[in-house]
């Protein structure tokens, strides 16, 4: 079965799942049970429900449809949320946990309760899954993928591969990727990646600028190659247009960046559509480039329910004076192209996902992602298709099949909104309550522990 087919089905499935039900006998009582009545349902799949009915049975959506056609079982909980709006949970498929702690940016901060509080906090702005990509050392990030565990579900990459000391731009991180220089050396590092099972197989492509040694079309070829026996997804940080041409003809999945020294041209669209090639645009990490002074964002007082005015201020510091890197008018150019890339690749029809690089830093994990999802409408998405960007579309990337969407049989991960996104998207910072597996995430209580 081809991958069109297998998207195709799947889809029609969620289809099927999701359409109104009309009414039937209440039948008997069950534990759990909760019917949510009057809300828009935002369904994840491109359509809505006005005045619509969910009910949830457990940690599991039972039954989707218009208010007044969705019995309830006798004794079930009621709540009216007329005038409100529930979407579901946003899922990320690109961003990086474990390093930030306050103000600290290191290796020491690797630990498992800081990555636990690093999942709480995006579970705390509605994303219910992530994953952390090519960062994560040694045996604790599996561990606790493998394991329940508090906040947002957790996959990984595991450790990525890019020529010695030539991965990520943090130096925390750098020496966490495998550092390869020979096929042989690429496929060995593979094949003890993929024992692991890892949730992708990140790779870095780039120069940074020239300053490092950019990762050679036959190391990748090769790892491509291996990781595709192993029946693993090979996903690319990439810079410049030429290498994205070569990468996707060399059989990449997935880009995590959009290219940034050029626009990304009708050719290579049509290649990537062509050959199944999703990306993430990122846009927030570019943005930030052309910055000349403190953002309006950070001053936002959701932001301030989980980030310190220390946190707060040394980012606005870094913003306001930052030395080094492109200059403004460059990063201004660039930031541009990537704009039109994104119209240009949204107006195709190529799979986009969301993902921000969350977890670098000068971020802020969970609320990063309302900001990217504001780029991506200003970039040229609507906002139904940044919202279905940001749930149903990186559920199924990263093989979270009850995650995604409002339907019947999915997990009842989900958000209620105190205003519509479809008329403003910045409307999904708006947050009234968010549940995971049914149940009501105490936000009040993390909101406290963090500021305190």
């Amino acid at each position: 079965m081809t991958r069109t087919t297998i998207a195709v089905v799947l889809f029609a499935g969620v289809v099927a799942a999701a359409a109104p039900q009309p009414a039937s006998p209440k039948p008997e009582a069950k534990a759990g049970a909760t019917l949510f009545e009057g809300a828009r349902l935002i369904l994840g799949d491109g359509r809505t429900l006005e005045n619509g009915a969910l009910l949830v049975e457990g940690d599991t959506i039972t039954r989707v449809g218009k208010k007044g056609d969705v019995a309830a079982p006798n004794g079930s909980a009621r709540v009216d949320l007329t005038g409100k709006t529930i979407m579901p949970g946003m899922v990320l498929a690109h961003g990086h946990i474990g390093y930030l702690r306050g103000t600290t940016f290191a290796r020491e901060n690797y630990t498992r309760e800081n990555l636990i509080d690093h999942l709480n906090r995006y579970l705390y702005y509605g994303v219910v899954a992530m994953m952390s990509t090519g960062t994560d050392p040694g045996d604790l990030p599996f561990e606790l993928r493998n394991q329940p565990h508090p906040g947002a579900l957790f996959r990984t990459a595991g450790r990525g591969l890019a020529a010695p000391d030539a991965s990520t731009g943090n130096l925390a991180m750098r020496s966490v990727p495998y550092g390869v220089t020979t096929e042989d050396e690429a496929r060995r590092d593979v094949r003890e990646l993929a024992a692991r099972k890892p949730d992708a197989v990140k790779i870095w492509v780039d120069d940074r600028n020239g300053s490092v040694k950019k990762l050679s079309p036959s190391l990748y070829r090769a790892i491509i190659d291996e990781a595709h026996k192993h029946n693993l997804r090979v996903v690319v940080h990439v810079y410049y247009l030429a290498d994205a041409r070569d990468l996707v003809e060399a059989g990449v999945d997935g880009f995590l960046h959009l290219v940034r020294d050029e626009e990304m041209d009708d050719g290579l669209v049509a290649r990537m559509k062509a050959k199944h090639v999703f990306v993430t645009p990122n846009l927030s990490t570019s943005e930030a480039g052309t910055y000349t002074g403190k953002p309006a964002w950070l001053d936002d007082p959701l932001l301030a329910e989980s980030a310190s005015p220390a946190m707060i201020r040394k980012t606005a510091d870094v913003y306001a004076g930052r030395a080094g890197g492109l200059p403004r008018t460059a990063a201004t150019a660039s930031y541009q192209k990537q704009q039109r890339s994104v119209a240009r690749l949204n107006a195709a029809g190529v799979t986009i996902a969301l993902g921000d690089d969350t977890g670098i830093e000068n971020t802020f994990y969970g609320y990063g992602e309302h900001h990217e999802l504001e780029l991506m409408v200003a970039a040229g998405m609507t906002p139904m298709q940044a919202i279905v960007a940001a749930t149903k579309t990186p559920a199924a990337l990263l093989k979270l099949n009850r995650l995604g969407t409002l339907a019947r049989g999915k997990s009842a991960d989900f958000i209620v909104l105190d205003a519509n996104p479809l008329e403003n998207i910045a409307s999904t910072k708006k947050i009234s309550k968010v549940y995971q597996r049914g149940q009501d995430v105490d936000r009040a209580n993390l909101r406290r522990a963090w500021q305190n």
